[in-house]
C-alpha cells in the first residue's frame, strides 16, 4: 500500500427531514447567498424546505446555475457576492451547483485578476468562503470532496480544480429527493457513481485490500440498487443506499493508498466540452474503449473486479477481465445509456485528433495511473469509442 494522508472535513447530516436542519448549520449572522440549477427544487418541495429553516438568516438568491456550470454564468453570481457582500454559500442542487458554488467559493476571495486562471493555471484553493449543500441529486460525490469541474462554452473548454479550502462545512442528504429525479438523471446518477470507482479501482495492485474491497462493495451495491432506483425512486431503502454510494465513491476513502486513473474524464470532459453529451454518458462512451486499449495493463486487476462484482469465475485471467469489461458495457445499457460517440452525434469524425491536440497543448502528456497515456494514444481510444 502507498502512503498517504486523508482527511475530510465534511460534516454529513443523512437521513429522513435532514433539511429542517439546515437552521443548525449557517451561521446567524452570515449573510447567504442560495444557490441552485433550473428551478425544479421550487416545485418539488426542496426550497420551500430550505427557506423555511433559514427563515430568519439574510439570504439573496441566485438561480440558473446549468446542468454543466458555466463559467459566464458564475461571473454573474460572482458579482453578486462582491457587490452584495455574501459571506456564506448555500448550493441546493447536485453536482452542478456545488461545482460551481466551489468555484465561487475559491473566485471570492482570489486576488487575480481573471478567475478562469484558477483553472486554467491550476491553482489550488487553500481558503475558499465557506460553504454548505443541500443535495438534491445523487451522483458526483462533489457533497464530501474538494474538486469542481467548470465549462467555459465561449472555448469550449471543460476543465478541473480543487484544493483543501473547498470541502463544503456541511452537507445535507435526505434520500427523499431522488423522488422528483427524471429517470435519466437517476441514470446518470448510477453510472456516474460507478465510474468513479473505476477509476480508483481499475487500475493495478499494491496490496492494499481494504480498499479494494471497500471499491468493491460500493460497485456491488450500486449494481444491486440499479434497478430498484429505476423502477421506483421511491423505495427509502434503494434510495438511501444509491446517495450514500454516490457519496462514498469519490469522497477521498476508497483512493487512499492506491494509484487511480482518470483518463476516462479527462476524455470524457471534452466530449462534454464539444458536444454537450451528459458528463455521466462520456463516461459510458470512453470507459469501455479504455480499458480494452490499455488490456495488458489492466487486465489483473479487471479480472479480480470480473470475480468479485460480476461473479465471473470460469476461464483465464483474459477471459474474466475481457468478459468483465463486457458486463459494464451491458450495464450501462441496462441504465438506457449509449455507449458509442456515434449514438450520441454524427459528427464525431475528427474528435480524437482535436482531443488529442488540446491534451498536448496543455501539456498533458502523461495520464493514467502509470502517467504514460499520451495524447496519441488518447487519439485512439477516442477513435475507438466512435
Amino acid at each position: 500500500m502507498n502512503n498517504f494522508e486523508f482527511r475530510n472535513p465534511t460534516k454529513i447530516i443523512f437521513g429522513k427531514g435532514s433539511i429542517e436542519k439546515l437552521k443548525n448549520e449557517i451561521p446567524q449572522d452570515a449573510k447567504v447567498l442560495l444557490l441552485y440549477g433550473g428551478g425544479s427544487i421550487k416545485k418539488n418541495g426542496i426550497y420551500e424546505q430550505v427557506t423555511s429553516a433559514l427563515a430568519d438568516v439574510d439570504m439573496i438568491e441566485f438561480g440558473g446555475i446549468p446542468a454543466n456550470p458555466e463559467y459566464a454564468v458564475l461571473l454573474k453570481a460572482l458579482k453578486v457576492i462582491k457587490e452584495e457582500k455574501i459571506t456564506y454559500l448555500l448550493a441546493v442542487g447536485g453536482g452542478s451547483v456545488i461545482d460551481g458554488t466551489k468555484f465561487l467559493s475559491a473566485a471570492a476571495l482570489y486576488e487575480g485578476d481573471t478567475p478562469w486562471d484558477i483553472l486554467s493555471k491550476s491553482i489550488r484553493t487553500e481558503k475558499g468562503m465557506p460553504f454548505g449543500t443541500v443535495l438534491t441529486l445523487p451522483a458526483t460525490g462533489s457533497e464530501m470532496n474538494s474538486g469542481s469541474v467548470i465549462t467555459r462554452s465561449e472555448t469550449k473548454e471543460k476543465l478541473a480544480m480543487g484544493g483543501p479550502g473547498l470541502f463544503p462545512i456541511f452537507s445535507i442528504l435526505d434520500p427523499q429527493v431522488i423522488a422528483s429525479i427524471p429517470t435519466r438523471q437517476l441514470a446518470n446518477g448510477l453510472a456516474d457513481s460507478f465510474t468513479h470507482v473505476l477509476e480508483q479501482y481499475l487500475t493495478y495492485s499494491v496490496g492494499a485490500l481494504l480498499q479494494d474491497r471497500f471499491a468493491e462493495s460500493i460497485l456491488q451495491t450500486l449494481v444491486e440498487v440499479a434497478p430498484k432506483v429505476m423502477k421506483d425512486p421511491t423505495d427509502y431503502d434503494a434510495a438511501s443506499n444509491f446517495m450514500w454510494s454516490c457519496t462514498m465513491a469519490l469522497n477521498g476513502l476508497i483512493q487512499q493508498g492506491v494509484p487511480s486513473d482518470w483518463a476516462v474524464h479527462a476524455m470524457g470532459h471534452e466530449l462534454t466540452a464539444l458536444f454537450g453529451i451528459d458528463h455521466a454518458r462520456t463516461l459510458a462512451v470512453i470507459a469501455p474503449s479504455h480499458y480494452k486499449y490499455n488490456f495488458e495493463a489492466k487486465k489483473e486487476k479487471l479480472a479480480q473486479y470480473g470475480e468479485r462484482v460480476w461473479n465471473i469465475t470460469e476461464g483465464s485471467i483474459d477471459d474474466k477481465a475481457y468478459a468483465a469489461i463486457e458486463k459494464t458495457v451491458d450495464f450501462f445499457h441496462q441504465l438506457g445509456i449509449d455507449t458509442k460517440l456515434s449514438d450520441y452525434t454524427k459528427d464525431y469524425e475528427g474528435t480524437a485528433e482535436k482531443i488529442a491536440q488540446r491534451f498536448t497543448d496543455r501539456g498533458w502528456l502523461g495520464l493514467g495511473e502509470y502517467k504514460t497515456l499520451s495524447p496519441d494514444k488518447v487519439e485512439k481510444i477516442v477513435k475507438m469509442a466512435y
